[in-house]
């Protein structure tokens, strides 16, 4: 039996690292010789993009993430995603999960954007004859009629924001990850984003949220999580976070 109390989101002691090569300048004969000697041409170094973050997200929650670049937000997001395994720690996520994390994420640029939204469809396990039936409302969300034929590679970065962000919230998720890439759009797509998501929050669905803009974590986020060099210093409510956020901007 499923708990009902149970979090839509858990993230317990996450630490993510990546190894990164520095390579040499060395000469042609340095690096001849070195080779000779078995050795490399630079040294790796251990970078940790989050330590030890934890924290959980309940039905019907809007968390917003918040920090400045660099502070591990994206690496966050993509763990959601399941495009990363963590290091150490766990992740686990109730139910189905729609991201829209980069700009054309899943997206083949050599089909149309009427391919790709059976593609995507596919790849969130739903049957060709299921997206049918959605289509329409995709197309007809995302503003894209008159360009739904041509191949993604020629669409803007707003266009393809909006067919992803059209099939990410069409496919009736139970957890929502948006990045920043609804700042592409144009106001009055925005807007319209803003309220389905709203319109997903009453239904009980659950929104991760990155962004840098401050006053819509203040008003749409429910909780706020702050991030810096991949640890959380703050978290509350999406208005203290912020206002902690911007204190420490001030101070720097």
């Amino acid at each position: 039996m499923t708990d009902a109390k149970a979090p839509a989101v858990r993230v317990q002691d996450v630490v993510m690292e990546f190894r990164l090569v520095h390579e040499r300048n060395d000469t042609l004969k340095e690096a001849i010789v070195r080779r000779l000697q078995g050795k490399g041409s630079g040294h790796v170094e251990q970078f940790r993009a989050l330590d030890g973050v934890s924290f959980d997200v309940s039905p019907g929650e809007s968390i917003g993430i918040i920090g400045h670049n660099g502070s591990g937000k994206t690496t966050l997001l993509r763990l959601l995603a399941g495009v990363l395994t963590p290091t150490h720690g766990s992740v686990d996520i109730r139910g189905r999960v729609s991201t829209l994390i980069e700009l054309g994420a899943g997206f083949n640029p050599d089909l149309s954007g009427a391919e790709n939204i059976f593609l995507a469809g596919a790849l969130y396990g739903f049957g060709r004859r299921e997206m049918a039936e959605k289509f329409d409302r995709i197309v007809e969300f995302s503003e894209l009629d008159r360009f739904i034929e041509v191949p993604v590679k020629n669409y803007s970065s707003g266009m393809s924001a909006r067919l992803g962000f059209s099939i990410a919230t069409d496919v009736d998720p139970d957890v929502l990850v948006v990045d920043e890439v609804l700042a592409v759009g144009d106001q009055a797509f925005q807007d319209k984003c803003m309220e389905r998501m709203q319109s997903f929050r009453e239904r009980g669905k659950t929104i991760v949220l990155v962004s840098h803009d401050l006053d819509g974590v203040r008003e749409f986020c429910s909780r706020g999580v702050l991030l810096d060099h991949g640890k959380i210093i703050a978290r509350g409510t999406g208005p203290e976070v912020v206002e902690h956020y911007l204190r420490n901007s001030a101070a720097e």
